[in-house]
């Protein structure tokens, strides 16, 4: 709710005691956006609400509210509709103030959060020894964005990037380069990334078949886990590669972690069993110990039960999740543990926080968020994969942006018929091809598919981020034309009279409502939604009003909200994590 909202609606809630008594104070005034712009800008709903409580009609009770309610410095006289809806319409100098106001602030208006807490966003997520593919782009984007958004609000993020850096797969790595490139456990940089990749599917290959071959990858994982100096070189070295290969594509896209992997929980998982013993929670079930869930059931209708042991005496990714859960409430005392991942991940969130809950791990100021989200698809509709069948490498898919990118620019400069050094086209290819990519996931709700075209994403008209780029450049000609500086236009300057300007002050002072709805349900395409819509009620402003031809005081008013509606989509990108451009 922002900041006139809340105004309105204290004023409204003060209106209800004074009409009807003290017993209904608190309650909610129903207060909401207006459905139709033409009946005014917010519109209350309480007295259809009430009616049958106070025994009155609907109408008769929102004349008395009316007659109690005070709004006359935020609105014209209320009105009402149909049965009983209250429409207020704001008035033009209240709107005026506001600007004026936010104009002088860097925060455009935003407040920071009244109680800033600790955060962790868990995204990311690759695995060693494994390139970065399709899979983890929209981990990587949602998660930076929604700590970017808590960041911003003042809330103290540890961004974190839980990679699968222990295990099985690796005493089978190993025990295989043993065999055929040893020179690649004793000497850095000795694979590239993708020699590693191909030697790790051929130890899967024969680790699936060769029954000798597992139990020699088993006891390198023994090994392993009992710190043998050799195997635990081995494995630094093939950690170190993978997170050299995983950094190349972070800095592309602009995105700061920390990484803390599967292995650093690993003398914590001992610990997470005997106490799940002590709570008398473990149940022996074929010599694994488990956990039995409610709500759960296999195919045969029965308890399906959390594995935390193996029969083995080995422990799996639920264990892991459960040791890291209790470490991020013991240690880290976050008040919010979001985990950004893939919708088919549900399951496992519900089972592992549930058997934290039994536990009595999470204390009740604890909040545990699964941030689900849904799959990439090929424009054909199915998961996205290349033409021979394989996953989409990351590295490729964004280099593959900037070059379509790239090109794009180069037409438009030749039927422009305008010359740029090749400096310029590049990082503009650079900004403009990764921002696609990132507004593109973005902007879909996190829990859809959605399909993947450059062409769609690149396009400079329509939902993408070419287009508000191309908005944000378009305020930076006028200045550069008007030879303005817009730092320099003063204060109180904002005069509000044609439509088009009326709607486009609205919408700047909607940015602190949308930013806080952002922070509670974690959906940052309402972000995208709004800046679409801030894009282009800017250009049909653009296109009515006059600007640098304006006689003043319209002239530097019009200044103004050029300024707001740059500043507003700059701070808003920045918080999708996507840089702006002042030429393109």
């Amino acid at each position: 709710m922002n900041a006139t909202q809340e105004k309105l609606k204290v004023q409204l809630e003060q209106a209800l005691v004074e009409a009807f008594g003290a017993d209904f104070a608190g309650v909610d005034p129903i207060l909401v956006s207006a459905s139709n712009p033409k009946f005014g800008d917010y519109q209350a709903n309480v007295a259809l609400s009430l009616s049958k409580k106070l025994g009155k009609q609907p109408r008769a009770i929102a004349d008395a509210i009316v007659e109690k309610l005070d709004v006359s410095e935020i609105c014209e006289p209320p009105e009402i509709a149909g049965p009983g809806f209250i429409n207020l319409k704001l008035k033009t100098a209240y709107l005026e103030a506001q600007l004026n106001e936010i104009q002088a602030d860097p925060r455009l208006g935003v407040p920071p959060a009244k109680t800033p807490k600790r955060e962790i966003v868990d995204f990311s997520s690759p695995n060693i020894a494994k390139e970065m593919h399709v899979g983890h782009l929209r981990s990587t984007i949602i998660g930076d964005s929604i700590a970017r958004i808590l960041e911003f609000l003042g809330h103290d993020v540890l961004r974190l990037n839980h990679v699968g850096d222990w295990g099985t797969q690796f005493g089978m790595l190993i025990a295989y380069l043993r065999e055929v490139y040893p020179d690649a456990l004793t000497t850095a940089n000795a694979l590239d990334i993708g020699d590693l990749v191909s030697f790790y599917r051929k130890a899967k290959q024969r680790f699936d078949t060769d029954t000798a071959f597992q139990e020699t990858a088993r006891q390198e994982v023994v090994r392993l886990q009992a710190g043998a100096e050799d195997t635990l070189h081995a494995w630094k070295l093939l950690c170190e590669q993978s997170r050299r290969e995983f950094q190349i594509i972070y800095e592309l896209l602009d995105i700061k972690l920390t990484e803390r992997g599967e292995s650093f929980y690993n003398p914590l998982l001992s610990g997470v069993v005997e106490d799940l013993e002590k709570s008398g929670l473990l149940v022996e079930n074929q010599g694994a110990k488990c956990v039995f869930l409610d709500g759960f059931t296999n195919r045969e209708g029965e308890p399906l039960p959390l594995i935390v042991q193996k029969s083995d005496g080995g422990y799996n990714y639920a264990t892991t999740d459960l040791a890291s859960l209790r470490y991020r409430i013991q240690q880290d005392e976050a008040k919010r543990i979001i985990y950004v991942t893939d919708a088919g991940q549900g399951n496992h969130f519900a089972q592992f926080f549930q058997v934290a809950r039994k536990a009595g791990w999470i204390p009740d100021d604890v909040e545990l968020v699964h941030v689900p989200f849904g799959l990439v698809l090929g424009e054909d509709g199915k998961k996205f994969k290349t033409r021979s069948g394989d996953t989409v490498r990351l590295r490729d898919l964004l280099d593959e942006a900037v070059s379509h990118a790239h090109a794009d620019l180069k037409n438009r400069l030749q039927k422009e018929e305008r010359q740029e050094t090749e400096e310029f086209i590049n990082e503009v290819a650079r900004v403009v091809g990764i921002s696609a990519v990132k507004y593109a996931d973005l902007s879909q709700n996190r829990t859809s598919n959605y399909i993947f075209s450059y062409d769609k994403m690149l396009d400079l008209k329509g939902n993408t981020a070419p287009y508000m780029l191309y908005v944000y450049a378009r305020i930076h000609g006028i200045s550069r034309k008007g030879d303005i500086n817009f730092k320099e236009l003063g204060n109180n300057a904002v005069l509000l009279q044609h439509e088009t300007e009326l709607a486009l002050a609205k919408y700047l002072l909607q940015l602190d409502e949308v930013i806080s709805s952002v922070e509670q349900d974690l959906l940052p395409n309402r972000l995208c939604e709004y800046l679409f819509e801030l894009s282009q009620k800017f250009n049909q402003f653009y296109d009515r009003c006059p600007i640098l031809q304006a006689e003043e005081p319209q002239r530097t008013s019009r200044l103004v909200l050029c300024d707001l509606t740059a500043r507003t989509l700059k701070l808003g990108l920045s918080l999708l994590g996507i840089q702006v451009l002042e030429r393109m």
